[in-house]
Parts: C-alpha cells; structure tokens; sequence
C-alpha cells in the first residue's frame, strides 16, 4: 500500500468519513433491529467490517457495513437457524459461524480471481433484484411502522395478515414513523450540511422521550440500553465447523451470503469507480470484503458489503482514499464505547420510517418506468426476477434471471442476423469510404479527437468494458462512436451508453454516432438517448460526413 498517496488528502478524507460514518449510524442500528439479533449487531458489522474491508479491500473510496440485500438474508439465515436450533442461544454458534464461513468464501472467491465475472450480469436481472430488495424491506416494515412487536415472517405472510393491524395498530408509532420519513425526505431542502436520517433518529427520539405521556416510551418498542464497550468474542462457533450435521446447514447459507456479498459489494465499486474516475481491484476487493465479514462474525456482528449511499457520501464529502473508510468505522467505535446506553432507547418505528425511506431509495425506478420502452425479453427477465426475489428466493432470482436473460439474448441475435439476411445480405457502404479516411482524420487531427468501434452487439457482457471509454478521454475534445457494425442492444448496452455520453458531457466532450441504425437506433429513441442527449444532426451516415463536423469546431494543426 502507497501509505503516502493515502495521506495526500487529510482533510477531504476527514469530511469524507465522518460523515460516512454519521451516515453509517442510524442505518447500522436499523438493519441490525431488522434481525433477532438486534441493534447492537448492526452496529458491530459496521465497525469491523468498516475497518477491515477498507484495509484490505481494493476500492480506495468504499463504505462497507450492513447492507439492505444483505441484512435481508441474514434475517432469513437466523430465522430459519433458530427453528433448526430451538432458540436463540442455541443457535448463536451456527449463526456466526455461518457469516464467518460466508466471509472466507469470499477470500476464495477473491483468490481464483472470480471478481471480474460482475460484468456478466445483465442490468435487467440487477435492476429486478435491487427493486425486489427495496420491496421487501417496505413490506417488512409495515408491522413495525404501525407498532407491533410480532410481524409475520416473509412477504407473503406479511401482506395476507395487513387485515390484523387495524386492531393492533400504536398510533404512537405511527406517528413517529412517519415523523421520521418527513424529516428525512424535508430536512435536505433546508440544508444538506447535516444527514437527514441522523437527524430524524434524534430529534424523533428526543421527541419520544421527553413528551410522550408516562409509560407510553417502554410500549413504542425500544429495546432499552444496548450493551457498551467492547464486544465478546464469539469463539463457540469453532464447534459448528468440527460438526458435520452443522456444517452441512451451515454452508449452505454461507455460500448464498458470499455470492450476494460479493455482488453487492463489486456494484457499489462499480459505482464508485464511475464518480472518481479510477479502477478498483475486484478479486482484492473481494478479499477485503471476506476478511471484514469473518471479523464481524468474530465479535457477532452482521455481515454486510460496500454500501453504496454511503460510499456515494464519502466520495462527495471529499474522500478520496482509505483513510476515509477508517475514520468512518473508528468514528462508530468511538459512538460504540460512549453512547451504547442511549442508542438503545431508539424506538423500533423511528428505524422503520429510516429503514422505508431506504426501501424506497433502493427500487429501480429508471428500469420500472422504461419496462415498455426497453426490448421485451429485458422487461421479462426484470419483472422474473423482482418477483423471484420478493416472494420466493434471492438467490434463486438472480440465477434464474441470468439464465433467462442468456437463452433470450441467443434468440434475439438469432432474429436479428436472420431479418439482416433477409434485408440485405451484406451491409452496402459507398465505396468511397476507407479505412485510410479515418486515418486522415486521426492524423489531421492529432490527440483530439477518440474514435471508438463497436464490432458485434453492446450486451451485458460488454456493458462494463465500454464504459472504460471514459479513462481514455484525457485530452480528448470529441468521441465519435462507430456503429455500422451494431446489430443489437440491450438494456445494459443502452444504460451503459447512456451513462458514457453523460459523463462525457460532464466533462464537456460532445458525442457523435456513425451509422447507427435498426434496433440500437430504435431502442436509443425509445429512452430518448436520441435526440435528447445526441441530437439526430450528429448521427452520420460515414466518417467522411462526421469529419465536417468534427473541423467545426475542433482546432487543427496549421
């Protein structure tokens, strides 16, 4: 590690970790209260996770911790535990050394290099996925919202017993909650200088506190004072791992954690990769991950992975390097050994109202409102696996989405080659277009100008690679992008085009196309790519037309 380079922007890292970290807070105790575990494991996972993965990780801007996704299955890993178990506490040693065992699975995963695999999984089957996520967490928050200590377990069982809450329903709770999500959605038009949602989970317990009549605060579902200090070492799960019988349910859900983990995690660095304009190291990112869930499960913590909010938080609050991850998780320790008694006065309804407004944040609504306009087989895979992911499997959603989405994307290009043939069995072009007319025009124009070909369909599985466009740019003044050769795009083709061009126009470089036509052209108007983000004037019809254009307004050497 560069330890210099990672000390090079002291104050921007500063900002940007306390307020990851503040950030951090009240979303940790959230998630954690979201299992039978309780606050205190959310903010445990924080902590460790926080510090390890950063350290180990390769995203230099990455905010790991309890994640959305990930707190969803844990919840289902320790419930379904504890009836395999019997209680709680007989199920402690399997539940930890199920997150620990999930955590080296991840190394694993790290070592054989899986990590560059990320950008194999179709945009439908992730927008599918992160809404199905952002679904369950609402749903597993109504109960709660209204103030009812015993929801039902899963979605389905949630939804069909809605008709018990009338007659169960704390209007104390309810107002907090919603309290709480107005707080955090009308707090940011006053000022953004303070977290919304740190705010919301003081004021509304402050409020719960000190004005609610006598005795009502213990019946609003507040756990009361959580332990402080440092946690104890969960050492009893090193007798799972010597027992096949345990290690059998054990692993099984291990490895669903460490799948979703690391795709959870690989996202989000994906994320902050396009802000900071760097390269994160996907297996060492991996690794990273994996030793900061086996350290969360050493002293019984959640396991979680990057998140990305809060990874989003740090970059625009100034970080920029690891630094920034380790004052964001030294930040929660500190909170962990001074305020444990007070966090845990926290009512339930004030992290439902947090954990909603997260629910919310998490749905894809940019692939939910372009369901009609992207090509059908995406939509199908989309809705498949939000459904899946919802009210069946997540696991088994995102398996059957990249299935689906592979056989779908075969049939499509299969339609597509067949109605080329039958169109036109080869492409015409005027003959007097050459390959030495690029070449001019490369020389003629010097360093200024990037010319990208895109040989074959823009897929998933070439989604990730093009967006690599935008580390090429570095002096550049114009991109054009050649797409005479195009016969397909599917929706992650046109996302990630779409995000190309924007951050290009970000960065003042302007976008033309070469022949782009048929089905890419199609779909581009669908979204309004085209003309709203590249006008139809800058679609040429060959190289020379574009060259026009180009001396237009790009400076050449005399």
């Amino acid at each position: 590690m560069n330890f210099k380079k990672h000390f090079s922007n002291i104050k921007g890292d500063l900002m940007g970790g306390i307020t990851a970290g503040v950030v951090a807070l009240p979303l940790s105790l959230a998630f954690g209260e979201q299992t039978e575990l309780g606050a205190i494991a959310g903010l445990y996972g924080a902590i460790a996770l926080g510090l390890l993965a950063i350290i180990f990780g390769g995203t230099n801007t990455q905010i790991s911790g309890p994640t959305a996704p990930m707190t969803v299955v844990s919840a289902v890993v320790i419930s379904k535990t504890i009836e395999f178990a019997g209680s709680l506490e007989a199920a402690l040693p399997m539940i930890f050394a199920t997150f620990f065992l999930s955590g080296l699975i991840q190394v694993f995963f790290g070592f054989i290099r899986l990590g560059k695999y990320i950008r194999y999984i179709p945009y439908p089957v992730i927008s599918g996925f992160m809404s199905g996520i952002g679904i369950i967490i609402i749903i597993a928050q109504i109960f709660p919202f209204f103030g009812i200590n015993t929801p039902p377990g899963g979605a389905f069982a949630t939804l069909s017993s809605l008709y018990l809450i009338p007659e169960q329903v704390n209007v104390y709770s309810v107002g907090m909650a919603l309290l709480a999500v107005l707080i955090i959605y009308l707090f940011p038009k006053l000022t953004k200088k303070f977290p919304s949602t740190l705010v919301a989970l003081i004021i509304v317990t402050l409020l719960a506190f000190f004005f609610l009549p006598d005795g009502t605060f213990l019946k609003i579902n507040s756990r009361g004072p959580i332990p402080t200090g440092l946690p104890e070492l969960q050492l009893g799960m090193v007798d799972v791992f010597s027992n096949f019988k345990y290690l059998k349910v054990v692993l099984e859900y291990a490895i669903t954690l460490a799948a979703l983990g690391s795709i959870d995690s690989l996202l989000t660095s994906v994320v902050a990769d396009n802000m900071t304009k760097t390269r994160h190291n996907s297996n060492k990112e991996l690794i990273g991950q994996g030793i900061g869930n086996m350290g969360a499960a050493f002293i019984g913590g959640l396991p979680g992975a990057g998140a990305t909010m809060r990874t989003v938080i740090n970059i625009n609050s100034g970080g920029k390097f690891k630094l920034s991850g380790v004052i964001a998780a030294l930040l929660l320790f500190a909170v962990l050994l001074g305020l444990g008694s007070l966090v845990g006065h926290i009512p339930n309804a004030v992290l439902a109202g947090i954990l909603i407004t997260v629910g919310i944040g998490i749905i894809d609504y940019k692939g939910l409102k372009h369901l009609f306009s992207i090509p059908r087989s995406d939509a199908i895979v989309l809705l498949l696996v939000l459904f899946l992911t919802v009210f069946v499997d997540l696991l088994v959603a995102v398996g059957a989405g990249m299935v689906m989405a592979a056989l779908l994307f075969m049939k499509n290009i299969s339609d597509v080659i067949e109605q080329r043939t039958k169109v036109a069995p080869l492409r015409e072009f005027s003959p007097e277009i050459t390959w030495d007319d690029e070449k001019d025009i490369v020389a003629h124009l010097g360093e200024k100008v990037l010319i990208k070909h895109l040989d074959g369909p823009v897929f998933f599985g070439f989604a990730a690679k093009f967006q690599e466009i935008e580390l090429q740019t570095k002096g550049i003044k114009a991109v054009v992008i050649r797409m005479d050769k195009v016969p397909y795009v599917d929706q992650s083709g046109l996302y990630a085009m779409e995000e190309v061009i924007l951050g290009l126009y970000e960065e003042k470089i302007p976008v033309a196309f070469i022949d782009l036509h048929g089905q890419p052209l199609e779909m581009f108007k669908k979204i309004d790519l085209v003309p709203d983000l590249v006008k139809e004037e800058l679609n040429f019809p060959h190289i020379r037309a574009c060259a026009q254009w180009l001396e237009s307004f790009i400076d050449t050497p005399k």
